[in-house]
């Protein structure tokens, strides 16, 4: 189990309050999907659509909305930051064995997201110890997302 300090906690909430999904979600899943092309080989053509160019990627309403699904399920992590693991469990299960996603892809996400974060919010909201606290958070919650692989 984790443990967070006030400082980390308050820095998580304070940090979440601030994203907003709507917009953070797609563009760090648009960003996973350009910049790291193999992870497309996890989303379904007959769901997801046209995926074969960057321009196809950008204007992909599905995933545009899976990105804000994605920030959904962090949210619950955002609720329940002392017991992700448990949280996560059937996401994890889903993940292994009915979608069969590389684990690796999880922190991929999680860097995007971050990227995304830091880009939004600069060095005046998103400082090296917020930052600190939200690449604890993320890395928790990868590993509670890859826990059913281990």
């Amino acid at each position: 189990m984790v443990q967070w300090t006030d400082a980390e906690r308050s820095a998580i909430i304070s940090l979440w309050g601030k994203i907003d999904v709507n917009e953070t979600g797609p563009q760090a899943l648009t960003r996973l999907l350009i910049v790291y092309p193999w992870t497309q080989r996890h989303f379904d053509k007959a769901t997801f659509g046209n995926l074969s160019t960057n321009a196809a990627i950008l204007g992909n309403p599905r995933v545009a909305e899976h990105g804000r699904t994605v920030m959904g399920g962090l949210e619950r992590a955002v609720k329940n930051l002392d017991d992700i693991k448990n949280a996560y469990a059937k996401l994890s299960v889903m993940h292994s064995e009915k979608l069969h996603v590389d684990p690796d892809n999880f922190r991929l996400l999680a860097e995007c997201i971050s990227v995304c974060v830091g880009a939004k919010f600069g060095p005046s909201v998103f400082t090296a110890d917020v930052q600190e606290a939200w690449q604890k958070f993320l890395a928790v919650v990868v590993a509670a997302l890859g826990r059913q692989y281990h």
